[in-house]
Protein backbone atom coordinates (compact mmCIF):
# COMPACT_ATOMS: atom_id res chain seq x y z
CA UNK A 1 0.00 0.00 0.00
CA UNK A 2 3.00 2.30 0.29
CA UNK A 3 4.61 1.15 -2.36
CA UNK A 4 6.05 4.18 -4.10
CA UNK A 5 4.73 4.03 -7.77
CA UNK A 6 8.11 4.26 -9.75
CA UNK A 7 7.73 8.24 -12.08
CA UNK A 8 4.85 9.52 -9.92
CA UNK A 9 7.51 9.63 -6.58
CA UNK A 10 4.01 8.77 -4.88
CA UNK A 11 2.36 5.81 -2.97
CA UNK A 12 -1.85 4.73 -3.99
CA UNK A 13 -3.16 6.27 -1.21
CA UNK A 14 -1.29 9.38 -1.90
CA UNK A 15 -2.76 9.30 -5.60
CA UNK A 16 -6.05 9.17 -4.78
CA UNK A 17 -5.78 11.66 -2.29
CA UNK A 18 -4.25 13.80 -5.13
CA UNK A 19 -7.13 12.86 -7.46
CA UNK A 20 -10.03 13.67 -5.36
CA UNK A 21 -8.95 16.63 -4.36
CA UNK A 22 -8.22 17.57 -7.91
CA UNK A 23 -11.78 16.33 -8.25
CA UNK A 24 -13.01 18.70 -5.61
CA UNK A 25 -11.90 21.80 -6.85
CA UNK A 26 -13.25 20.76 -10.55
CA UNK A 27 -16.61 19.44 -9.18
CA UNK A 28 -17.93 23.10 -8.92
CA UNK A 29 -17.50 23.64 -12.77
CA UNK A 30 -19.67 20.76 -13.71
CA UNK A 31 -23.08 20.61 -14.63
CA UNK A 32 -25.84 20.60 -11.81
CA UNK A 33 -26.36 17.15 -12.70
CA UNK A 34 -22.82 16.26 -12.84
CA UNK A 35 -21.64 17.46 -9.64
CA UNK A 36 -23.74 15.33 -6.94
CA UNK A 37 -21.93 12.07 -7.63
CA UNK A 38 -18.39 13.70 -8.46
CA UNK A 39 -18.29 16.02 -5.23
CA UNK A 40 -20.05 12.40 -2.75
CA UNK A 41 -17.34 10.40 -4.55
CA UNK A 42 -14.00 12.76 -4.48
CA UNK A 43 -15.58 14.08 -0.25
CA UNK A 44 -15.28 9.57 0.69
CA UNK A 45 -11.81 8.98 -1.39
CA UNK A 46 -10.10 12.32 0.18
CA UNK A 47 -11.73 11.26 3.42
CA UNK A 48 -10.58 7.51 2.98
CA UNK A 49 -7.32 8.38 2.10
CA UNK A 50 -6.60 10.66 4.72
CA UNK A 51 -7.27 8.08 7.63
CA UNK A 52 -5.24 5.27 5.56
CA UNK A 53 -2.34 8.23 5.47
CA UNK A 54 -2.42 8.85 9.01
CA UNK A 55 -2.29 5.37 10.12
CA UNK A 56 0.86 4.31 7.82
CA UNK A 57 2.47 7.72 7.79
CA UNK A 58 1.98 11.21 6.28
CA UNK A 59 4.20 13.07 4.57
CA UNK A 60 4.76 16.44 4.58
CA UNK A 61 4.44 16.66 0.74
CA UNK A 62 0.69 15.40 1.19
CA UNK A 63 -0.48 18.53 3.35
CA UNK A 64 -0.62 20.62 0.69
CA UNK A 65 -2.96 18.65 -1.04
CA UNK A 66 -5.34 17.65 1.56
CA UNK A 67 -5.17 21.54 2.61
CA UNK A 68 -6.51 22.26 -0.80
CA UNK A 69 -9.14 19.69 -0.93
CA UNK A 70 -10.22 20.83 2.97
CA UNK A 71 -10.72 24.36 1.30
CA UNK A 72 -12.87 23.40 -1.54
CA UNK A 73 -15.02 20.89 -0.26
CA UNK A 74 -17.28 23.58 1.45
CA UNK A 75 -17.64 25.00 -1.96
CA UNK A 76 -18.14 21.87 -3.66
CA UNK A 77 -20.85 20.77 -1.06
CA UNK A 78 -22.70 24.07 -0.48
CA UNK A 79 -24.81 23.44 -4.15
CA UNK A 80 -25.41 19.99 -2.78
CA UNK A 81 -26.90 21.41 0.03
CA UNK A 82 -28.78 24.12 -0.69
CA UNK A 83 -30.93 21.57 -3.07
CA UNK A 84 -31.82 19.74 0.01
CA UNK A 85 -32.72 22.30 1.84
CA UNK A 86 -35.31 23.09 -1.25
CA UNK A 87 -33.43 26.37 -2.16
CA UNK A 88 -32.36 26.69 -5.84
CA UNK A 89 -28.77 25.88 -6.26
CA UNK A 90 -27.45 28.82 -7.38
CA UNK A 91 -23.33 28.65 -9.58
CA UNK A 92 -21.76 31.08 -7.91
CA UNK A 93 -20.59 33.86 -10.42
CA UNK A 94 -17.29 32.68 -12.28
CA UNK A 95 -15.43 35.61 -11.65
CA UNK A 96 -15.69 35.55 -8.14
CA UNK A 97 -15.27 31.74 -7.99
CA UNK A 98 -12.22 31.62 -10.25
CA UNK A 99 -9.88 32.68 -7.74
CA UNK A 100 -10.32 30.21 -5.10
CA UNK A 101 -10.48 27.47 -7.62
CA UNK A 102 -7.51 28.77 -8.80
CA UNK A 103 -5.65 29.24 -5.76
CA UNK A 104 -6.73 25.38 -4.39
CA UNK A 105 -5.65 23.73 -7.45
CA UNK A 106 -2.02 25.93 -7.09
CA UNK A 107 -1.97 24.41 -3.18
CA UNK A 108 -2.83 20.79 -4.52
CA UNK A 109 -0.36 21.10 -6.97
CA UNK A 110 2.53 21.88 -4.78
CA UNK A 111 2.22 18.18 -3.36
CA UNK A 112 3.64 16.18 -6.04
CA UNK A 113 6.05 18.52 -7.21
CA UNK A 114 7.02 18.76 -3.37
CA UNK A 115 7.37 14.86 -3.90
CA UNK A 116 9.17 14.71 -7.15
CA UNK A 117 11.71 17.19 -5.70
CA UNK A 118 12.33 15.17 -2.62
CA UNK A 119 11.09 11.77 -2.93
CA UNK A 120 11.10 8.17 -1.46
CA UNK A 121 14.11 6.87 -2.92
CA UNK A 122 13.26 3.98 -5.68
CA UNK A 123 16.24 2.13 -5.96
CA UNK A 124 17.46 0.73 -9.36
CA UNK A 125 16.88 -3.21 -9.81
CA UNK A 126 20.11 -4.87 -9.74
CA UNK A 127 21.54 -6.26 -13.08
CA UNK A 128 22.92 -9.07 -12.08
CA UNK A 129 22.58 -12.70 -12.27
CA UNK A 130 22.29 -13.13 -8.19
CA UNK A 131 19.17 -11.96 -5.83
CA UNK A 132 21.22 -9.60 -3.03
CA UNK A 133 21.56 -10.59 0.62
CA UNK A 134 22.95 -7.82 3.48
CA UNK A 135 23.65 -7.59 6.99
CA UNK A 136 25.62 -5.69 9.42
CA UNK A 137 28.44 -6.51 11.79
CA UNK A 138 29.81 -4.52 14.48
CA UNK A 139 33.46 -5.15 15.29
CA UNK A 140 36.33 -3.71 18.06
CA UNK A 141 39.64 -3.47 17.18
CA UNK A 142 41.53 -4.67 21.01
CA UNK A 143 44.74 -3.36 19.96
CA UNK A 144 43.62 0.61 19.01
CA UNK A 145 42.53 3.12 21.28
CA UNK A 146 39.68 5.01 20.06
CA UNK A 147 41.56 8.81 19.04
CA UNK A 148 37.75 10.85 19.12
CA UNK A 149 37.62 9.85 23.31
CA UNK A 150 39.74 10.81 26.04
CA UNK A 151 38.51 6.75 27.81
CA UNK A 152 41.96 5.36 27.68
CA UNK A 153 40.19 1.95 27.94
CA UNK A 154 37.64 3.03 24.74
CA UNK A 155 39.03 0.83 21.92
CA UNK A 156 38.33 1.41 18.18
CA UNK A 157 34.57 -0.16 17.02
CA UNK A 158 33.25 0.21 13.49
CA UNK A 159 30.38 -1.03 12.28
CA UNK A 160 30.17 -2.81 8.74
CA UNK A 161 26.95 -3.68 6.45
CA UNK A 162 27.91 -6.03 3.82
CA UNK A 163 26.02 -6.94 0.76
CA UNK A 164 26.79 -10.02 -0.76
CA UNK A 165 25.20 -12.60 -3.53
CA UNK A 166 22.32 -14.68 -2.04
CA UNK A 167 19.71 -16.73 -2.80
CA UNK A 168 16.09 -15.94 -4.06
CA UNK A 169 13.50 -15.07 -1.26
CA UNK A 170 10.32 -16.23 -1.15
CA UNK A 171 7.54 -13.65 -3.26
CA UNK A 172 6.71 -11.28 -0.79
CA UNK A 173 9.71 -11.01 1.87
CA UNK A 174 10.34 -7.68 2.94
CA UNK A 175 13.50 -5.54 1.78
CA UNK A 176 16.05 -3.85 3.63
CA UNK A 177 15.21 -0.92 5.26
CA UNK A 178 17.14 2.24 3.78
CA UNK A 179 19.65 3.66 5.84
CA UNK A 180 19.23 1.53 8.63
CA UNK A 181 18.31 -2.22 10.56
CA UNK A 182 14.74 -0.34 11.39
CA UNK A 183 13.22 1.93 10.67
CA UNK A 184 13.88 4.23 14.18
CA UNK A 185 18.07 3.72 13.09
CA UNK A 186 17.19 5.02 9.60
CA UNK A 187 15.28 8.04 11.06
CA UNK A 188 18.10 8.55 13.20
CA UNK A 189 20.68 8.82 10.50
CA UNK A 190 18.56 10.76 8.09
CA UNK A 191 17.80 13.41 10.82
CA UNK A 192 21.90 13.01 11.47
CA UNK A 193 22.53 13.54 7.13
CA UNK A 194 20.05 16.30 6.99
CA UNK A 195 21.69 18.51 9.86
CA UNK A 196 24.78 17.69 8.78
CA UNK A 197 24.16 20.06 5.44
CA UNK A 198 21.75 22.54 7.40
CA UNK A 199 18.48 20.97 5.88
CA UNK A 200 15.51 20.95 8.05
CA UNK A 201 15.12 16.55 9.08
CA UNK A 202 11.54 16.82 7.58
CA UNK A 203 12.35 17.85 4.21
CA UNK A 204 13.88 14.21 3.51
CA UNK A 205 11.50 12.70 5.45
CA UNK A 206 11.20 10.30 2.60
CA UNK A 207 14.66 9.00 2.59
CA UNK A 208 13.93 6.66 6.06
CA UNK A 209 11.05 5.09 4.25
CA UNK A 210 12.47 3.48 1.18
CA UNK A 211 13.62 -0.09 1.20
CA UNK A 212 15.87 -1.20 -1.23
CA UNK A 213 16.33 -4.73 -2.91
CA UNK A 214 18.52 -6.41 -0.67
CA UNK A 215 16.87 -9.04 2.11
CA UNK A 216 18.52 -8.77 5.46
CA UNK A 217 20.25 -11.75 6.69
CA UNK A 218 19.00 -14.05 3.09
CA UNK A 219 20.88 -17.27 2.54
CA UNK A 220 24.36 -17.00 0.68
CA UNK A 221 23.84 -17.95 -2.87
CA UNK A 222 25.22 -21.51 -3.35
CA UNK A 223 26.36 -21.13 -5.94
CA UNK A 224 29.61 -18.35 -7.40
CA UNK A 225 32.44 -20.08 -5.43
CA UNK A 226 34.43 -17.82 -3.75
CA UNK A 227 33.65 -14.01 -4.09
CA UNK A 228 35.74 -11.38 -4.89
CA UNK A 229 35.37 -8.62 -2.01
CA UNK A 230 34.90 -4.82 -1.99
CA UNK A 231 35.52 -2.48 0.89
CA UNK A 232 33.73 1.26 1.09
CA UNK A 233 34.57 4.05 2.80
CA UNK A 234 31.71 6.96 2.79
CA UNK A 235 32.80 10.73 2.14
CA UNK A 236 33.33 13.33 5.73
CA UNK A 237 30.22 12.70 7.41
CA UNK A 238 28.68 10.21 5.06
CA UNK A 239 27.41 6.85 6.20
CA UNK A 240 28.00 3.03 5.52
CA UNK A 241 24.64 3.23 3.52
CA UNK A 242 25.31 5.87 1.25
CA UNK A 243 26.20 4.20 -1.74
CA UNK A 244 23.11 1.34 -1.61
CA UNK A 245 22.09 1.40 -5.24
CA UNK A 246 25.91 0.81 -6.12
CA UNK A 247 26.75 -1.67 -3.99
CA UNK A 248 23.56 -3.78 -4.77
CA UNK A 249 24.64 -3.84 -7.99
CA UNK A 250 27.69 -4.89 -7.65
CA UNK A 251 26.41 -7.76 -4.92
CA UNK A 252 23.90 -9.24 -8.03
CA UNK A 253 27.40 -9.61 -10.24
CA UNK A 254 29.08 -11.84 -7.63
CA UNK A 255 30.94 -9.35 -5.31
CA UNK A 256 30.72 -8.95 -1.72
CA UNK A 257 30.58 -5.35 -0.46
CA UNK A 258 31.70 -4.31 3.01
CA UNK A 259 30.71 -0.90 3.75
CA UNK A 260 32.19 1.22 6.82
CA UNK A 261 30.72 3.58 9.09
CA UNK A 262 33.25 5.75 10.84
CA UNK A 263 32.27 6.26 14.70
CA UNK A 264 32.66 10.23 15.35
CA UNK A 265 33.13 11.22 11.97
CA UNK A 266 30.00 9.44 10.49
CA UNK A 267 26.83 11.51 10.90
CA UNK A 268 25.93 9.37 12.97
CA UNK A 269 26.57 5.65 13.75
CA UNK A 270 24.12 3.39 15.77
CA UNK A 271 25.62 0.66 17.49
CA UNK A 272 24.02 -3.10 18.61
CA UNK A 273 23.59 -1.77 22.23
CA UNK A 274 21.11 1.52 20.72
CA UNK A 275 23.74 4.35 21.07
CA UNK A 276 23.71 6.67 18.69
CA UNK A 277 27.56 8.53 18.27
CA UNK A 278 27.45 12.16 16.13
CA UNK A 279 30.05 13.41 13.94
CA UNK A 280 32.85 14.96 15.85
CA UNK A 281 34.55 16.34 12.68
CA UNK A 282 34.10 19.54 11.76
CA UNK A 283 36.73 22.22 9.63
CA UNK A 284 37.97 25.23 10.96
CA UNK A 285 38.03 27.26 7.80
CA UNK A 286 41.72 27.34 7.96
CA UNK A 287 43.09 26.20 5.13
CA UNK A 288 46.23 24.72 6.22
CA UNK A 289 44.35 23.67 9.67
CA UNK A 290 41.59 21.84 8.14
CA UNK A 291 44.79 20.11 5.98
CA UNK A 292 46.20 18.32 8.87
CA UNK A 293 42.44 17.77 10.24
CA UNK A 294 41.38 16.34 6.73
CA UNK A 295 44.88 13.64 6.61
CA UNK A 296 44.38 12.70 10.11
CA UNK A 297 40.81 11.66 10.14
CA UNK A 298 41.67 9.80 6.58
CA UNK A 299 44.21 8.33 8.68
CA UNK A 300 41.89 6.75 11.27
CA UNK A 301 39.93 5.67 8.20
CA UNK A 302 43.00 3.73 6.64
CA UNK A 303 43.37 2.26 9.43
CA UNK A 304 39.76 0.99 9.79
CA UNK A 305 39.95 -0.31 6.01
CA UNK A 306 43.01 -2.30 7.05
CA UNK A 307 41.11 -3.59 10.24
CA UNK A 308 38.21 -4.97 8.63
CA UNK A 309 40.07 -6.19 5.73
CA UNK A 310 41.75 -8.41 8.74
CA UNK A 311 37.94 -9.24 10.57
CA UNK A 312 36.75 -10.45 6.65
CA UNK A 313 40.27 -12.40 6.52
CA UNK A 314 39.16 -13.90 9.61
CA UNK A 315 35.77 -14.72 8.77
CA UNK A 316 36.57 -16.27 5.29
CA UNK A 317 38.79 -18.18 6.96
CA UNK A 318 36.32 -19.34 9.59
CA UNK A 319 37.73 -17.73 12.81
CA UNK A 320 34.50 -15.95 13.11
CA UNK A 321 31.48 -18.21 12.61
CA UNK A 322 29.42 -16.24 9.58
CA UNK A 323 27.18 -17.83 6.61
CA UNK A 324 29.86 -16.07 4.83
CA UNK A 325 32.75 -18.12 5.92
CA UNK A 326 34.66 -19.81 2.91
CA UNK A 327 32.86 -17.54 0.53
CA UNK A 328 34.88 -14.84 0.61
CA UNK A 329 38.32 -14.61 -1.33
CA UNK A 330 40.62 -12.47 0.51
CA UNK A 331 43.09 -12.85 -2.55
CA UNK A 332 40.84 -10.17 -4.55
CA UNK A 333 40.03 -7.31 -2.72
CA UNK A 334 39.33 -3.98 -3.73
CA UNK A 335 39.22 -0.79 -1.61
CA UNK A 336 36.79 2.09 -2.55
CA UNK A 337 35.49 5.36 -1.42
CA UNK A 338 33.93 8.15 -2.03
CA UNK A 339 35.27 11.69 -1.62
CA UNK A 340 37.07 11.55 2.21
CA UNK A 341 36.60 8.10 2.13
CA UNK A 342 38.27 7.71 -1.57
CA UNK A 343 41.26 9.35 0.08
CA UNK A 344 41.31 7.07 2.57
CA UNK A 345 40.88 4.19 0.02
CA UNK A 346 44.40 5.58 -1.63
CA UNK A 347 45.80 5.38 1.76
CA UNK A 348 45.39 2.44 2.65
CA UNK A 349 45.77 0.89 -0.75
CA UNK A 350 49.60 2.50 -0.15
CA UNK A 351 49.65 1.45 3.27
CA UNK A 352 48.40 -2.39 3.05
CA UNK A 353 49.44 -3.89 0.13
CA UNK A 354 46.74 -7.16 0.63
CA UNK A 355 44.52 -5.18 -1.38
CA UNK A 356 44.50 -5.78 -4.93
CA UNK A 357 42.95 -2.74 -6.60
CA UNK A 358 41.32 0.65 -5.58
CA UNK A 359 38.88 3.54 -6.83
CA UNK A 360 38.40 7.12 -5.60
CA UNK A 361 34.98 8.37 -6.28
CA UNK A 362 35.92 12.06 -6.83
CA UNK A 363 37.78 12.26 -3.73
CA UNK A 364 41.06 14.58 -2.91
CA UNK A 365 44.28 12.75 -2.11
CA UNK A 366 44.59 14.05 1.36
CA UNK A 367 47.68 13.16 3.53
CA UNK A 368 51.11 11.70 2.28
CA UNK A 369 51.69 10.52 -1.15
CA UNK A 370 54.52 8.23 -0.08
CA UNK A 371 54.35 5.12 -0.94
CA UNK A 372 53.64 5.30 -4.06
CA UNK A 373 50.41 3.01 -4.84
CA UNK A 374 51.36 -0.65 -6.00
CA UNK A 375 47.56 -1.66 -7.19
CA UNK A 376 45.77 -0.38 -10.26
CA UNK A 377 43.90 2.53 -9.53
CA UNK A 378 40.65 4.12 -10.93
CA UNK A 379 39.69 7.56 -10.01
CA UNK A 380 35.71 9.11 -10.86
CA UNK A 381 35.85 12.64 -10.95
CA UNK A 382 33.51 15.53 -11.67
CA UNK A 383 34.68 17.85 -13.99
CA UNK A 384 37.16 20.12 -12.25
CA UNK A 385 39.32 23.16 -13.49
CA UNK A 386 41.80 25.38 -11.82
CA UNK A 387 39.21 27.82 -11.87
CA UNK A 388 37.14 25.45 -9.37
CA UNK A 389 39.90 24.02 -7.56
CA UNK A 390 42.92 24.21 -8.32
CA UNK A 391 44.71 21.78 -6.41
CA UNK A 392 42.91 19.12 -7.17
CA UNK A 393 43.84 17.65 -10.51
CA UNK A 394 47.35 18.22 -10.17
CA UNK A 395 47.73 16.15 -6.55
CA UNK A 396 45.14 13.39 -8.29
CA UNK A 397 47.36 13.05 -11.05
CA UNK A 398 50.52 13.40 -9.15
CA UNK A 399 49.10 10.20 -7.03
CA UNK A 400 47.94 8.41 -9.89
CA UNK A 401 51.72 8.87 -11.95
CA UNK A 402 53.57 7.47 -9.06
CA UNK A 403 51.60 4.19 -8.80
CA UNK A 404 53.76 1.14 -10.60
CA UNK A 405 50.93 0.17 -12.03
CA UNK A 406 48.03 1.18 -14.44
CA UNK A 407 45.85 4.02 -13.61
CA UNK A 408 42.67 5.55 -14.74
CA UNK A 409 41.10 9.12 -14.34
CA UNK A 410 37.44 9.07 -15.94
CA UNK A 411 35.79 12.90 -15.93
CA UNK A 412 32.23 12.00 -15.76
CA UNK A 413 30.41 14.92 -18.16
CA UNK A 414 27.21 16.14 -16.21
CA UNK A 415 28.61 14.68 -12.79
CA UNK A 416 29.02 16.50 -9.58
CA UNK A 417 30.08 15.57 -6.30
CA UNK A 418 26.73 13.94 -4.98
CA UNK A 419 26.57 11.65 -8.44
CA UNK A 420 28.45 8.72 -6.79
CA UNK A 421 26.18 8.26 -3.96
CA UNK A 422 23.14 7.73 -3.61
CA UNK A 423 21.74 11.34 -3.65
CA UNK A 424 20.18 11.69 -7.22
CA UNK A 425 17.89 9.22 -6.26
CA UNK A 426 16.29 11.15 -3.21
CA UNK A 427 17.50 14.90 -3.54
CA UNK A 428 16.12 17.57 -6.02
CA UNK A 429 18.01 17.05 -9.64
CA UNK A 430 19.70 20.53 -9.12
CA UNK A 431 22.53 20.24 -11.40
CA UNK A 432 25.09 21.72 -8.29
CA UNK A 433 23.92 19.37 -6.41
CA UNK A 434 23.82 16.30 -8.14
CA UNK A 435 24.84 16.42 -11.33
CA UNK A 436 22.80 16.35 -15.08
CA UNK A 437 22.92 12.71 -15.67
CA UNK A 438 19.14 11.83 -14.28
CA UNK A 439 17.60 9.58 -11.07
CA UNK A 440 18.03 6.64 -13.82
CA UNK A 441 21.37 7.54 -15.23
CA UNK A 442 23.08 8.72 -12.44
CA UNK A 443 23.47 5.11 -10.43
CA UNK A 444 24.06 3.02 -13.99
CA UNK A 445 27.30 5.38 -14.82
CA UNK A 446 28.94 4.85 -11.84
CA UNK A 447 27.85 0.98 -11.46
CA UNK A 448 28.77 0.33 -14.86
CA UNK A 449 32.53 2.29 -15.08
CA UNK A 450 33.50 0.29 -11.52
CA UNK A 451 32.05 -2.76 -12.68
CA UNK A 452 34.38 -2.71 -15.77
CA UNK A 453 37.54 -2.04 -13.43
CA UNK A 454 36.92 -4.53 -10.96
CA UNK A 455 35.97 -7.38 -13.17
CA UNK A 456 39.09 -6.42 -15.13
CA UNK A 457 41.42 -6.06 -12.27
CA UNK A 458 39.94 -8.72 -9.76
CA UNK A 459 38.57 -11.52 -12.49
CA UNK A 460 41.35 -10.69 -14.81
CA UNK A 461 38.43 -10.36 -17.41
CA UNK A 462 39.83 -10.10 -20.69
CA UNK A 463 39.27 -6.88 -22.53
CA UNK A 464 40.40 -3.31 -23.72
CA UNK A 465 39.70 -2.00 -20.20
CA UNK A 466 40.44 1.60 -21.57
CA UNK A 467 38.15 1.15 -24.47
CA UNK A 468 35.15 0.40 -22.40
CA UNK A 469 36.19 3.08 -19.77
CA UNK A 470 35.86 5.85 -22.87
CA UNK A 471 32.55 6.11 -23.75
CA UNK A 472 31.57 7.27 -20.41
CA UNK A 473 33.74 10.65 -20.31
CA UNK A 474 37.50 12.08 -20.53
CA UNK A 475 39.85 9.39 -20.22
CA UNK A 476 43.29 9.53 -18.68
CA UNK A 477 45.80 6.38 -18.59
CA UNK A 478 48.73 6.55 -16.51
CA UNK A 479 51.52 4.09 -17.47
CA UNK A 480 53.98 3.06 -15.00
CA UNK A 481 56.28 3.88 -17.50
CA UNK A 482 54.95 6.83 -18.43
CA UNK A 483 57.56 9.81 -17.61
CA UNK A 484 57.01 11.54 -14.25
Amino acid sequence: MTEIIAGLYMSPPEVLALSAAAALVVARWLAPAARPPVTIAAAGVLALSAIVLGVVGLRWQMLPVLAGGAVALPFALCPLLRSRTGRPARRARWWLALPGSVACAGLIATGPGAAWAFPVPVFPEPSGGFPVGTRVAQWTDPRRPESFTADPHDRRTVVVQLWYPARKSPAGTRRAQYLGRTQDEARTVSDALARQVGLPGFLVDGVPRAHTHAVFNAPVSDRGGRFPVVLFSPGSGGVRTQNTAWAEELASHGYVVAALDHPYDSAAVVLTDGRAIRTRTASTGDRDKDTALSAGWTAVRAADLSFVLTQLDRLGGGEIADPLTGRLDAGRVAVTGHSMGGAAALRAARQDRRFDAVIDLDGYPHGPLSPSLHQPALALTQAITPGTDPRYLPRLTAALKLNTLTSYRLTIPGAAHLTFTDGPLYLPPVPSIVGSLGRTESPRVVAATTLAFLDSTLRHTPGDLAGVLSPYGNLSVYHPDDSR
